[in-house]
């Protein structure tokens, strides 16, 4: 972005690891199941830099199987029945996610959400957080044909704010997030403190902004 670049008319984010800590409650459930399983718990930090994998990840983490293992589908709905039980107990905004999002606000600029986690857990997450009633719109992949990085839910998400992508921003912790900005048309930020496996990459995903702390990206977005 440049100084000559046009007002921002409104910022999308990324779900897990950009606008909100869900790992949490990733750490919970995958160690709970690995309990089930008499396998001892997994350290937090070992977990939480592949949760914005998902659920795949999570398994892989957790049980070293993939899709294709016979044990694979059984482990894979039980962590997801597990979430989905407690889908909000540990989960938060991020430290100083919520006055930015207020300085959104009070600016008049709209903020959604687009993500590639299943309207099943993001609508009841971010109905107990109470962002429901405050973000102008949530787009999940059960609303399009093609998940990120498909430009197809950021454009979606676009035109339900009433805004062009040209103008608007996509900020997110996964390089997926900023390929599916570039093809929507979008500036893009990059977040380092999200989820990451190799924080020195985000350097190459082409991001035309990297914010390594909430506090860095408020003050972009000021």
């Amino acid at each position: 972005m440049t100084p000559d670049s046009p007002p921002i008319s409104a910022v999308l984010f990324d779900l897990d690891g950009t606008l909100i800590d869900t790992a949490p409650d990733f750490i919970r459930c995958l160690n709970q199941l690995r309990l089930q399983h008499g396998l001892a718990p997994l350290p937090a930090e070992q977990i939480r830099r592949s949760v914005s994998n998902g659920a795949r990840a999570m398994i892989r983490v957790g049980f070293g199987l993939e899709p294709e293992h016979p044990d694979y589908l059984e482990k894979h709905t039980a962590f997801l029945d597990l979430y989905e039980a407690g889908v909000a107990e540990e989960t938060r905004l991020f430290e100083g996610m919520e006055e930015l999002l207020q300085a959104l606000e009070h600016r008049g600029i709209p903020w959604g959400i687009v993500t590639n986690k299943p309207a099943r857990f993001a609508v009841p997450l971010i109905e107990a957080l109470g962002l429901s009633s405050r973000c102008a719109t949530l787009v999940c992949p059960d609303h399009v044909t093609h998940r990120k990085p498909h430009p197809e839910s950021l454009i979606l998400a676009c035109r339900q704010i009433g805004t062009e992508p040209g103008t608007g921003l996509y900020v997110g912790d996964h390089e997926r997030d900023i390929e599916a900005g570039r093809n929507a048309g979008m500036r893009t930020v990059a977040v380092r403190y999200g989820y990451i496996e190799e924080p020195e990459r985000v350097d190459l995903w082409q991001a035309d902004l990297i914010a390594d702390t909430v506090r860095d990206l408020a003050k972009l977005l000021q």
